[in-house]
């Protein structure tokens, strides 16, 4: 197969790019995901799935997970995850003249300056029920003129007790006209910004690809096993967690709830070759647009990672390592924090910008994983026996064989000349 017929290396089609628009656009703050799991993917999930797959829904959070083969507890298990909840902004208290003072969350102050936002608000009168009020802006210093000289010139920043939601509220009690709206502390500020085509080819940017792409990816990776008639020895559990914002509490109920014997989390990863200012921490060379991201570290399973990264040179889909430490800082680490005996790793794909309102990613570095980790499903479910697969087969540092010096200081690719044999 010639790279020209690899959808990984082509534009996104418009219908995909428009499903993961609208699962990136889903108002899913922590703690109220619905909007995302219920209203675009539970749908979405069952526009496809075939009849006897089941989707598993919770009593404490909105997540969902499509189940394969619902009820066969002796089949092989496998949980991809991605989680639906944004970092957003609360509402932390109303001054007398009109400001909603916030907390930041997970925001560097200084990067939400001057955007747009949606408020959602609980209507005090009608539990339960919620209204959006938009066209408010993040503001802290109110113009220029009224900052600090070192703030105007850079030397100091912006602190998050100095950012508030300016509603342009004037006239009299201008307090009690945003408390009439039904505005209270806890209430969620979403930065309001859809994704859209970049000026580079396969780009895009806008707000919360963190982490709606690795839910984006959780979907497509199940149509395709379904358009691909299923599996037969693997029970594939599709998950959409939540609560990873604030700890990833919510993927490792999931894995508690349904103990998977291997599990992927899906989440975004950075660009560390764009990152300004970093070339003195000596970061791993992750780049947009060369592949998909692997962990190798942590948590992560070797004999999980030898599947995926076998098979993605099998079918020529770039891949690229990330190296972590103690934790992988994803859903990836569900199956340890629940006790759960299972393999893990964790997927990602280098983005830009995290955290602000123009996060930047290549839609090939999406479909690199959506078509490994579909691969490395139906390779694992042509194995003959996956429960001793895993539990015999851990890397032996023991047997390794002595490496020499290869004589060379060209590139491994360029050591052999045409004519060599």
């Amino acid at each position: 197969m010639s790279d020209a017929n690899h959808p990984w290396t082509q534009p996104m089609p418009e219908q995909q790019f428009s499903l993961m628009r609208r699962i990136l656009d889903a108002p899913s703050p922590v703690g109220l995901e619905g909007a995302m799991t219920y209203g675009v993917l539970k749908p979405h999930f069952e526009s496809f799935a075939p009849k006897d797959w089941h989707v598993h829904q919770f009593k404490g959070h909105a997540g969902v997970v499509l189940d394969t083969h619902p009820g066969h507890d002796d089949m092989f298990k496998v949980m991809i995850i991605g989680h639906a909840d944004k970092i957003r902004m609360q509402v932390r208290s109303i001054g007398e003249d009109g400001k909603i003072w916030i907390n930041t969350d997970s925001f560097l102050p200084t990067v939400l300056i001057g955007h747009e936002v949606k408020l959602f608000s609980e209507d005090p009168e009608n539990p339960g029920s919620y209204r959006v009020i938009q066209g408010g802006t993040v503001e802290a210093l109110g113009a220029i003129h009224f900052s600090d000289p070192s703030v105007r010139t850079g030397d100091k920043g912006i602190k998050k007790e100095q950012i508030y939601l300016d509603l342009q509220i004037h006239g009299e009690n201008k307090k009690q006209q945003v408390k009439n709206l039904g505005v209270r502390p806890g209430d969620s500020i979403l930065l309001d910004r859809p994704i859209r085509p970049g000026f580079s080819p396969d780009t895009f940017y806008g707000a919360y690809l963190d982490n709606g792409l690795g839910c984006f990816v959780t979907a497509e990776i199940a149509r395709l096993i379904a358009e691909a008639g299923g599996t037969k020895q693997v029970r594939v559990l599709f998950a959409i967690a939540s609560y990873e914002e604030i700890g990833r509490f919510g993927s490792r109920v999931l894995a508690g709830e349904l103990e998977p014997d291997v599990l992927i989390g899906v989440d975004v990863n950075h660009d560390y070759v764009a990152a300004p200012g970093i070339g003195d921490q000596r970061m791993q060379a992750l780049e947009m647009g060369k592949g998909f991201t692997m962990s190798v570290g942590s948590i992560a399973s070797e004999q999980l990672n030898r599947v995926i990264e076998t098979t993605a040179r099998e079918h020529a889909i770039p891949m690229q390592r990330d190296i972590v430490g103690i934790d992988t800082g994803t859903d990836g680490m569900a199956g340890v924090l629940a006790a759960v005996d299972c393999a893990a790793t964790s997927i990602g794909f280098p983005i830009r910008n995290m955290h602000t309102i123009s996060e930047t990613g290549n839609t090939q570095d999406v479909l690199a994983a959506i078509h490994a980790l579909t691969r490395a499903l139906q390779t694992l479910d042509g194995l003959s026996d996956l429960h001793r697969e895993f539990l015999d087969n851990h890397p032996r540092l023991d047997q390794a064989g002595p490496l020499t010096h290869q004589g060379s200081d060209k590139p491994e690719n360029e050591q052999h000349d045409e004519g060599d044999t």
